[in-house]
């Protein structure tokens, strides 16, 4: 099974911008379609962003314009670049590879926590 690690994450006031990380154990290119999620402290579970092997990409409305998910298959390796951050915005950050429903089909890692305060 494919381990994720996530980091970046950090404390930024509104309007600032962070890039999380994902590195995974095994090969991206061979899993497909990878992504972001978010979880706010009450609320699920959201996939926020995805890209496929080929990198196309689809961002959630919320985040659309603001978030650019990007891959690097030769490192194993996916990113969220995150500008205009939002209060809104706080949440903790995983990557997963999303199935065509949204739902995750790797183990969760521990994600990276995003606080947008002033």
């Amino acid at each position: 099974q494919v381990q994720l690690v996530e980091s970046g994450g950090g404390l930024v006031h509104p309007g600032g911008s962070l890039r999380l990380s994902c590195a995974a154990s095994g090969s991206i290119f061979s899993i497909g379609t990878m992504g972001w999620y978010r979880q706010a402290p009450g609320k699920q579970r959201d996939l926020v962003a995805r890209i496929s092997s080929g990198g196309r990409t689809n961002h959630e409305d919320s985040v659309k314009g603001r978030f650019t998910i990007s891959r690097d298959n030769a490192k194993n390796t996916i990113y969220l670049q995150m500008n205009n951050l939002k209060p809104e915005d706080t949440a903790v950050y995983y990557c997963n590879a999303p199935d065509l429903y949204g739902s995750p089909r790797l183990s969760w890692g521990q994600g990276t926590q995003v606080t947008v305060s002033s």
